[in-house]
């Protein structure tokens, strides 16, 4: 006993209390009463700043043994508990799968890739025919990353372009596949190619063209006397190959803040244009954000909307039903 204070008994009343425990959910709340934060151990040793000297490096270490004594008493009681619930789990479910399949059950068919998927897996493997890099990166992602190392601040109007969904840690879920950018920069060594494919997410109202969640592929080159042309030169080729045919075309002005000039890449699709593919010269701030010498590097960048290239190849007049779960819909695509 030392300090009035006999680590044996907490020791053996905290076995008592977790052998009791008949959850996982009791079991947290005897692990907080023990080991959290408010906790008789944790009390233990913020009260180690009030002894002197001699006896702070003994009853220090008695706690520190006490502590990790009872997490692991915790840890195996857990590991009890969910071995226990799993079993009783796999005993409702259980199925007797010799037994033989009722004929009167209908037999599904082998599912398909998704159309998105479809056309994704196309995309990749035309990048890379032109020796561009697939890349990856988060869908909740850091806001340095989706605004202001994209020359876009917190004061910024554009932000107000990209109304979105933040989550409690103060991340957000990516506006565009943009942020890879900035990644591609920060990792890799110009000259480069990358695209990268992925999900996108803003607050939209959803109507035929729009929707809250969409899928987007970015793409980048980073070279020295990089301009227009080559821009051009790589989304015509894109789009006739993915496509089968020569598209028609247009560009027009658009602002986008990490590129400059920037233009929206429109094509004729159903007797209207329709929107498909912002694009631009990588903005000098860009690269100066990510420690590389505009003088030097120049690039283009485009954000491909793959729902809407997807809407374009196989004539789908409503983006929703791209994130709809409607069969007669998705096996037209098988």
């Amino acid at each position: 006993m030392e300090n009035g204070i006999d680590t044996v008994v907490i020791l053996t009343e905290a076995i008592s209390q977790i052998a009791s425990c008949s959850s996982l959910l009791e079991l947290d709340k005897t692990r907080l009463n023990l080991v959290g934060k408010q906790g008789i151990v944790t009390q233990l040793l913020k009260s180690i700043g009030s002894l002197s000297i001699e006896e702070k490096k003994s009853f220090g270490q008695k706690v520190n043994v006490l502590k990790l004594q009872i997490e692991a008493i915790i840890e195996e009681k857990k590991t009890a508990l969910e071995t226990k619930a799993l079993s009783t789990q796999l005993e409702g479910e259980w199925i007797d799968v010799s037994l033989p399949v009722r004929a009167s059950l209908p037999v599904l068919g082998a599912g398909s890739l998704h159309p998105l998927s479809q056309v994704q897996a196309e995309l990749e493997q035309i990048f890379r025919g032109l020796g561009f890099s697939v890349v990856d990166g988060p869908e909740a992602e850091k806001e340095h990353y989706n605004f202001d190392a994209l020359n876009i601040p917190a004061s910024h109007p554009a932000r107000d372009m990209q109304d979105t969904f933040w989550t409690k840690d103060k991340n957000v879920l990516r506006t565009h596949t943009s942020p890879m950018q900035v990644r591609a920069l920060e990792r890799m060594t110009p000259p480069l190619r990358i695209v990268a494919p992925g999900r996108c997410f803003r607050a939209e109202r959803c109507d035929a063209s729009h929707e809250h969640t969409f899928y987007q592929m970015e793409g980048m080159m980073v070279d020295r006397e990089i301009s227009i042309s080559h821009l051009l030169y790589f989304m015509r080729t894109l789009l006739r190959e993915v496509l089968g045919f020569e598209p028609k075309i247009r560009l027009r002005p658009g602002y986008f803040p990490f590129v400059e000039p920037g233009f929206e890449l429109d094509i004729w699709f159903k007797n209207r244009w329709l929107e498909l593919l912002p694009c631009g010269l990588v903005h000098p701030r860009v690269f100066e954000l990510t420690g590389h010498d505009p003088k030097e590097w120049q690039g283009f960048a485009f954000g491909l909307g793959l729902s809407r290239l997807v809407m374009s190849r196989f004539e789908i007049d409503d983006v929703r039903h791209l994130q709809g779960c409607d069969l007669r819909f998705l096996r037209q695509f098988s």
